[in-house]
């Protein structure tokens, strides 16, 4: 499962520059699939759904920082466990059961972001 950033945060920022696939992002901020990833263009994800990794994508959270579920994958395959808990100094970083995945998963969007 994908991790979540409760309204808890204190925008800290600690938990950003640990995520190995570049998912975290300060409130308000657009996004990218290729950002932190090896995808670029126009891209296949693992759900079979085309889109273009460069393309701007509007901001989950406009008060906290926010995790990208589809980028989220628990730091399965770098580290044993979720980087972005493991510093968070108000525990906000918890695992988010809208997107619940199973280890397997986790791995093969790993594995697709980092062209593996």
């Amino acid at each position: 499962m994908a991790i979540i950033i409760t309204d808890e945060c204190i925008n800290c920022g600690a938990c950003e520059p640990e995520c190995p696939n570049n998912a975290i992002y300060e409130a308000a901020v657009d996004w990218k699939y290729s950002e932190g990833t090896s995808l670029t263009g126009s891209i296949v994800n693992v759900d079979g759904i085309e889109f273009d990794a460069d393309a701007v994508q509007d901001p989950v959270s406009d008060e906290v920082y926010y995790i990208v579920p589809d980028k989220c994958t628990e730091c399965k395959g770098f580290h044993e466990e979720p980087q972005c808990a493991a510093v968070c100094p108000v525990d906000c970083c918890v695992p988010d059961d809208n997107h619940v995945e199973s280890e397997e998963r986790l791995l093969s969007k790993k594995a697709f972001m980092h062209l593996e």
